[in-house]
């Protein structure tokens, strides 16, 4: 593999739990992907915006993947493992066994997934405080942090599940406590989900102020007492009952976890940018966002010192890279939309004839489709009349408005594929017209940014990358490994391995560039043009929920 390496090779485990699947890989220590498996998990909505998991199913899954992945492995050689996971709230109760988060009492549904927005009254009310710790979530906090559920759970399921409940875990969390025993909590998770303050704790006058005051008087040990930061290793590594469920040796070093968002930032945001001819060559690691882009998206930043920016969560101390405060943007539903504007077109079943007659996927299909109905245009100029706004799941960033709705302006009575093309199209423009505006609040309140990393599913779409680079005006790099966030969770155990001293050490070894994807600067003039349409989008929308309003 290395054959200038005498020595032998060490591996680590990465293993991410997104939406949908679970993932793991094996990672050696130059940071190469060397086995990669993925199991899909199931999801319940009872009803609209509730979404639900069963932590069994996520742990069986976990377990099933990382066997795979290690199949003919020397367990010797498998130093560390790292999880990251969606910040979804698990709920178990004393004795560690799952409980309802439901009205029908279906225990194994113990899990409030991040895109959950249930407790819309319920953060309302945390907003209507103004309580200090807010300034650290921008402000205003989300309907998807842990509070606001936590407040649904007290006042919808009070005996079935309030009273009964032993532990609330962030899903990263729970992972290190299956695998360990130990009920640590990680440092990304609490700072970012659940108010906790790298300097301070937590803060007893909010939790009495929402009222949540049971959760102060046990010390906190239901939601974390013990914190622990990303990469510190956990107890005594895995327990014997966790080894033989994924396959590796007891004792086996086990990493304080991440959120599967930041874990893609640790995958690629430390990489050597060295001949590559990018503006952030030679400058601070804090001129570079990396952007994670699945079924959400993330766009995280980092600086020295603490950055308030307006509808963009953080500053958070170490939530990712030690010793650097983190902001954090993000758009609820970015993958997610995609697959809605595209499935639900009249012409998506001539779309997977023809995709499939092809042998290619419904995606490259589409990019390809472009390309024939552009004729002598840029593609991305194909939109000059079709315009999106691509909150149909609410706005995180920067307006932090769950109550907006998605927009499309410019339809016609044309129902056929070249439609569908230009719809998919001028969402994928959407959101990255929103990552602008997510970008420009950043920089306008003191971030430096000259480049973006992408990482996660859509950074293998190049139609979703271009029109990032075109529309921001920055370059794209992708890393040379495609799965950026399992290289993080596997950077994650590196460092609980002991055989790097610092996670910056682990991040410029283990991540790589593999291909860097630069603005078409001549189309800037019509992306400002687009840009401001999409801007006049949510006032017109504002507007007309106002005159609704008053009548």
């Amino acid at each position: 593999m290395h054959s200038e390496k005498q020595a032998p090779v060490n591996y680590y485990i990465g293993i991410d739990v997104g939406s949908a699947s679970v993932r793991a890989a094996l990672v050696d220590e130059f940071g190469t992907v060397v086995a990669h498996a993925d199991q899909p998990i199931q999801i319940w909505e009872p009803q609209t915006d509730h979404y639900e998991q069963s932590s069994s199913d996520i742990w069986a899954a976990c377990c099933s993947v990382t066997k795979k992945v290690v199949s003919g492995v020397d367990g010797s050689r498998i130093r560390g493992l790292g999880f990251d996971a969606t910040c979804s709230l698990v709920v178990v109760d004393k004795h560690f066994q799952p409980l309802a988060v439901n009205c029908e009492g279906q225990n194994h549904r113990n899990v409030i997934m991040w895109m959950d927005h249930r407790a819309v009254s319920q953060v309302d009310r945390i907003n209507q405080t103004q309580h200090k710790v807010l300034s650290y979530v921008g402000g205003t906090m989300s309907v998807e942090m842990q509070p606001p559920k936590l407040l649904w759970i007290k006042e919808n399921l009070q005996e079935s599940c309030w009273e009964k409940a032993g532990y609330f875990f962030d899903l990263p969390d729970f992972l290190s406590w299956k695998a360990t025993g130990v009920t640590a909590r990680s440092l990304c998770t609490l700072v970012c989900k659940w108010t906790y303050t790298s300097d301070g704790g937590w803060d007893d006058s909010f939790w009495q102020m929402i009222g949540l005051e049971d959760l102060v008087k046990d010390k906190y040990e239901k939601i974390g007492n013990h914190v622990l930061s990303p990469g510190e290793s956990v107890g005594n590594g895995l327990t014997p009952e966790a080894a033989r469920d994924l396959g590796l040796p007891a004792g086996t070093a086990v990493a304080a976890s991440l959120i599967d968002a930041h874990a893609g930032g640790l995958g690629v945001i430390g990489a050597d940018v060295k001949g590559h001819n990018l503006p952030c060559e030679n400058q601070p690691i804090t001129s570079r966002v990396a952007m994670i882009c699945g079924t959400s998206s993330c766009h995280m930043g980092i600086s020295e010192t603490p950055i308030f920016v307006p509808g963009v969560w953080g500053p958070y101390f170490s939530a990712m890279v030690p010793g650097f405060w983190l902001n954090e943007g993000g758009q609820s539903a970015t993958g997610k939309l995609i697959e809605h504007v595209v499935q639900g077109h009249v012409a998506f079943p001539e779309l997977q004839a023809r995709a499939k007659a092809s042998s290619q996927s419904i995606y490259t299909y589409l990019n390809s489709h472009l390309d024939l109905i552009k004729k002598s245009l840029p593609v991305g100029f194909l939109t000059v009349d079709l315009h999106v706004w691509p909150d149909f799941h609410g706005n995180r960033s920067p307006l932090t408005d769950l109550t907006l709705k998605g927009m499309v302006v410019g339809l016609t009575l044309s129902q056929g594929l070249d439609e569908l093309a230009l719809i998919y199209l001028a969402t994928i423009q959407a959101i990255a017209l929103g990552t602008r505006h997510i970008l420009e609040t950043m920089q306008a309140a003191g971030h430096h940014i000259s480049t973006l990393f992408l990482c996660g599913g859509l950074s293998k779409n190049p139609l979703f990358v271009q029109m990032h680079a075109d529309i921001t005006g920055k370059p794209v790099v992708l890393s040379k490994e495609v799965e950026s966030v399992l290289v993080g969770a596997a950077i994650l155990g590196a460092c609980a391995s002991g055989d790097f001293a610092t996670i910056q050490e682990a991040m410029v070894k283990m991540g790589k560039i593999g291909r860097v994807v630069q603005p078409n600067h001549g189309h800037k003039r019509f992306y400002d043009k687009k840009y401001r349409v999409f801007l006049k989008l949510v006032e017109h929308q504002r507007e007309y929920r106002s005159i609704m309003q008053s009548l």
